[in-house]
């Protein structure tokens, strides 16, 4: 398998609220929106943010493992996310406070005010989606992106 990645989605307890807030609050276009299922925002050269209704959701993970003999039917939860952080690297310190402002203009909740890190010289701060996704804020002067796309740490 090629070591890259083409979409990640994540179940949305409440996808108007979600289009809300990243199609309005943040000015987001989205790639392909379709009501009541799913939204996707191009997020990246070749990558695909979806926020998928979670009802929909279940119904979709779920319709394999009912059929297959061999893999008990179960309930994946997917009522919140927890233990990922999508990060957003922008330029400057101050560019990190304005960008939490945007978020919480649009509805964002604030978890960790920008701030120095621990690590490496990253001043950086997290904000929480309306329906749940945590976001880091962050300004790294230790890392870039070549001119192929390649990105350098150090």
């Amino acid at each position: 398998m090629d070591q890259r990645l083409h979409f990640i989605t994540f179940a949305t307890a409440d996808l108007d609220r979600a289009r809300s807030f990243y199609k309005d609050g943040l000015g987001w276009d989205p790639l392909m929106d379709v009501p009541g299922e799913i939204i996707f925002f191009q997020v990246g050269p070749g990558l695909v943010l979806g926020l998928f209704d979670a009802e929909k959701f279940d119904e979709d993970l779920n319709s394999d493992i009912s059929t297959s003999s061999d893999v008990p039917t179960s309930t994946v939860p997917t009522s919140s996310v927890s233990g990922v952080t999508l990060s957003h690297n922008v330029d400057s310190a101050a560019q990190v406070s304005s960008t939490m402002d945007a978020l919480m203009a649009a509805g964002a909740t604030v978890l960790k005010p920008a701030q120095a890190s621990a690590f490496g010289g990253i001043f950086h701060g997290h904000v929480k989606d309306p329906n749940g996704i945590v976001w880091e804020i962050a300004h790294n002067p230790g890392w870039r992106i070549d001119d192929d796309g390649t990105v350098v740490f150090g």
